[in-house]
């Protein structure tokens, strides 16, 4: 398995605020689609963090976005290993592949691959 990006979500309703702060630092929007926005470096574009109101396809917003390149075969790792699988493995249609399971500290992790 290849990790190919490791993401902090954060939940907020202060999205325009939080796109202006992170600006500051550099990051520039990379995504947008109402609810979650995507704000990456420029100069190294995996160094990404989202700002999401509330997740529009699952029962709850994520902690943590770990992209890898075979989300299938994380799925039956995880299925396996018998961790809580929060939201089950399913396509997006903004071009994903992902389900949310969750960590031993409670946190909620969405995994995923792009299509």
């Amino acid at each position: 398995m290849v990790v190919r990006r490791v993401m902090p979500v954060i939940q907020s309703e202060a999205v325009e605020e939080s796109r202006e702060f992170y600006g500051l630092l550099g990051l520039e929007e990379v995504m947008n689609l109402g609810w979650i926005t995507t704000l990456a470096s420029p100069s190294s574009p995996a160094a990404q963090v989202s700002i999401m109101t509330r997740d529009q396809t699952a029962p709850v917003t994520p902690d943590l976005s770990v992209e890898v390149d075979d989300v299938d075969a994380v799925y039956a790792a995880v299925r396996a290993s018998g961790a809580e699988i929060v939201h089950p493995l399913q396509d997006e249609e903004w071009g994903t592949r992902r389900f949310f399971v969750r960590d031993p500290n409670g946190r909620v992790v969405n995994v995923l691959s792009h299509r």
